[in-house]
């Protein structure tokens, strides 16, 4: 397998080289990274979608995470991220039909990965059913949607639980109903800034209060 090869940036997104993406966690480097929140506009509120990343991942195994995610490689810019909705959710969009959002830092870190990221963050409308994703299992295990201001809430700390609803999909391929009531710790741990701008940008572009 062809090691994968990251921009290595400092803090404000200059250049200074390349890495391997294990020596970009090993020594906690500065990095992109391609994010892509998908909403679903219902009667009266707006939903935000989550992927439940694989057991099988070494980072963040079984959390709830931003819809689609991945890292840009040395040679990719932010359109090419695009190919992360396609593999992990099997949605054949457009880099046109996605809206900026900005670029968001974020620090984190599981294990022995130190994670500084500079995410290229975009927004996309979901209009299509939950049911028509078509999961990446080695990536994502099931897809799940929230209603966007209840999970600020949870992310403020102003509610313990959310409601969740989506599916899981088995090894075989079958799909089965996910409702669940979780709390903040089944969710990747980005930031509360990152949350912060993500929110803020979010309301902007869907014209909320």
């Amino acid at each position: 397998m062809e090691t994968e090869l990251l921009k290595v940036l400092d803090e404000s997104g200059r250049c200074l080289g390349t890495a391997t993406r294990e020596e970009v966690h090993r020594k906690g480097y500065w990095h992109e990274t391609f994010h892509c929140c998908m909403t679903e506009r219902g009667m009266d509120r707006i939903y935000l979608y989550f992927q439940l990343r694989s057991s099988r991942k070494k980072d963040y195994p079984s959390l709830f995470d931003i819809t689609a995610a991945g890292h840009l490689l040395a040679d990719e810019t932010a359109e090419d991220g695009i190919r992360e909705v396609e593999e992990e959710l099997g949605l054949g969009i457009q880099y046109e039909d996605l809206v900026s959002l900005g670029t968001i830092p974020w620090t984190g870190g599981s294990g022995d990965i130190i994670d500084r990221e500079l995410a290229r963050v975009y927004l996309y409308h979901q209009e299509s059913p939950i049911e028509g994703f078509s999961l990446q299992k080695e990536e994502v295990a099931g897809i799940v949607k929230a209603d966007l201001r209840e999970f600020e809430k949870l992310v403020l700390r102003e509610r313990n639980q959310l409601q969740v609803t989506g599916f899981k999909e088995q090894e075989d391929g079958e799909k089965i109903l996910l409702e669940d009531s979780v709390d903040l710790s089944a969710f990747v741990p980005h930031t509360s800034s990152y949350y912060h701008e993500l929110f803020k940008q979010i309301r902007l572009n869907l014209r909320l209060c």
